[in-house]
């Protein structure tokens, strides 16, 4: 393994513009990758689309499409523990894409049926598919972790329809369906595919968990074992990329590993700029992205 290489800058490089990004996934996902495309493009490109693309902490999915839109994989695994998210991936991926494309443009957004909505246990997947787009849609910052409740004000004051894009979903979603046979959908742990798949040469992890900071707050699987992670891709055969907040006890980690690291900046959601650290092997393409 070669040596750690940690570059601090505040000045050098702007965050990526996510309006220049397609958007393909139909979540509205806290801590999601779109800012990060042009990374991962980058990435999979220098690794000749020769791979399959593994993300074990999918989420959003943005990574996946992104490489199943643009054949930047010949496979794409997607894996997430969490059942209301993994309900929307079978659903789509599966039989029930123009099902719930559907269903969200006939819904007649207004308090009392989204409440009505909301108040239900789902008897099926598609429903639970159906009922987890609405509480992502409709919640503060698209947070379905416990404790979430939903927007009040909205865009310009218009309330629950100011985030709701009916005809958006649908087309997102009929997108996908277009290329699921590319796509392969696990619902599991992430770490568990990882060990599973470690041993392959061709196999590219791109891997975004939940976050030290604030996991917790997003997520409802927050907790996971960061030292077996990077244990595992340290023994892994294939490539790997990983996205992290900006921790110094995951720097510390990645210091223990041989590892290479940058900082990257970011525009968050509420337009603040931050960091977030990218971790692998090697990492001198992205330094030339960000031109120093």
């Amino acid at each position: 393994m070669g040596q750690l290489k940690l570059f601090d800058f505040d000045t050098i490089v702007k965050p990526v513009n996510v309006a220049s990004v397609p958007m393909r996934s139909p979540f509205r996902y806290p801590g999601g990758k779109t800012w990060f495309v042009p990374y991962v493009r980058k990435w999979l490109k220098k690794l000749d689309g020769g791979v399959d693309l593994i993300e074990p902490f999918a989420g959003g999915g943005v990574v996946s499409l992104t490489a199943g839109f643009e054949n930047l994989a010949q496979k794409i695994i997607m894996v997430e523990k969490d059942e209301d998210i993994a309900a929307v991936w079978k659903t789509i991926l599966g039989q029930g894409g123009k099902w719930l494309a559907e269903q969200i443009v006939n819904f007649d957004v207004n308090l009392e049926n989204v409440k009505t909505l909301l108040s239900l246990n789902p008897t099926s997947t598609k429903e639970r598919a159906f009922i987890t787009i609405l509480r992502n849609r409709l919640h503060h910052g698209g947070i379905l972790a416990h404790g979430s409740g939903l927007i009040k004000n909205g865009e310009n004051g218009k309330g629950l329809k100011s985030r709701w894009y009916p005809e958006t979903l649908k087309k997102r979603i009929m997108d996908i369906t277009m290329i699921k046979n590319k796509i392969e959908f696990i619902e599991g742990d992430g770490l568990d595919v990882i060990k599973k798949n470690m041993g392959r040469a061709n196999a590219a992890f791109f891997i975004d968990p939940p976050y030290t900071k604030a996991g917790r707050r997003l997520y409802k699987y927050h907790n996971i074992n960061h030292e077996k992670l990077f244990h595992l891709v340290g023994n892994s055969r294939g490539a790997f990329l990983i996205t992290y907040d900006d921790a110094p006890e995951i720097e510390k980690l990645a210091y223990k590993h041989g590892f290479e690291l940058e900082k990257v900046l970011m525009k968050t959601t509420h337009h603040t700029k931050k960091y977030e650290l990218v971790i692998s092997r090697e990492l001198t393409w992205l330094r030339k992205m960000q031109n120093y």
